[in-house]
């Protein structure tokens, strides 16, 4: 193969695009920094949406240095070394709400919300980011010992036993958006596993990935 065949492939695989990242929790956190790694391809930004600070029980961020008190997504920020012509962190600091939610903009936004009823919310966030034209990921339920069959597609592929994707399907989120699940939610009195989270963010990172390459070729 010739050298300018070769540098012709080379420059295709370049960051491009963007993916939208709502939540840095546990499970965001592991998905942010999955994309980060990401070699020949990726997205050239990430946006990254949580208002929540660091506290002692976030061990993932402790143990990789962050401060107790810190942003998530400003550590999230932090993290990422590449140099911003190549990749971007954009760190936004604040809980999305009907004044904020036109800074979500990204070709796949991945919707990893959790404490309380984030239901509306994410549907509210899905609609807004399907009128933008982007691809959307959430979850429906990530409790479980690390040995469940995880299920990722799309909500009109479920059926009525998963109560957080009837909730969804109430708010008028029937069909186009993409979600995983263990089937197990906070009422099976089962924990939630890093190594859960793992394979989790593994698989929405994956998926992630082929969307946005699909959406910029």
């Amino acid at each position: 193969m010739a050298n300018d065949e070769i540098q012709m492939m080379e420059d295709k695989q370049v960051p491009h695009g963007k993916i939208d990242l709502i939540g840095v929790g546990r499970l965001g956190l592991r998905i942010g920094i999955n994309l980060m790694q990401v070699h020949r391809g990726g997205p050239k930004i990430i946006g990254a949406f949580d208002g929540q600070e660091i506290s002692g029980g976030d061990i993932i961020f402790t143990l990789l240095g962050a401060e107790i008190g810190e942003s998530k997504p400003e550590f999230l920020k932090r993290l990422c070394t590449h140099p911003e012509h190549f990749r971007k962190i954009e760190s936004h600091p604040e809980y999305i709400d009907e004044n904020n939610i036109d800074l979500i903009d990204g070709d796949v936004v991945i919707i990893v919300i959790a404490g309380g009823n984030t239901i509306p919310t994410a549907a509210k966030i899905i609609k807004h980011a399907h009128k933008k034209g982007s691809v959307t990921i959430g979850t429906a339920g990530i409790f479980g010992f690390g040995d469940e069959n995880i299920e990722f597609k799309d909500i009109s592929e479920f059926d009525d036993n998963n109560p957080a994707v009837e909730e969804l399907r109430k708010e008028g989120i029937t069909k186009n958006h993409l979600l995983i699940t263990t089937n197990k939610l906070i009422r099976d009195n089962e924990p939630v596993t890093p190594y859960t989270l793992d394979d989790v963010a593994r698989i929405i990172t994956k998926n992630a990935l082929k969307i946005l390459r699909d959406k910029n070729d």
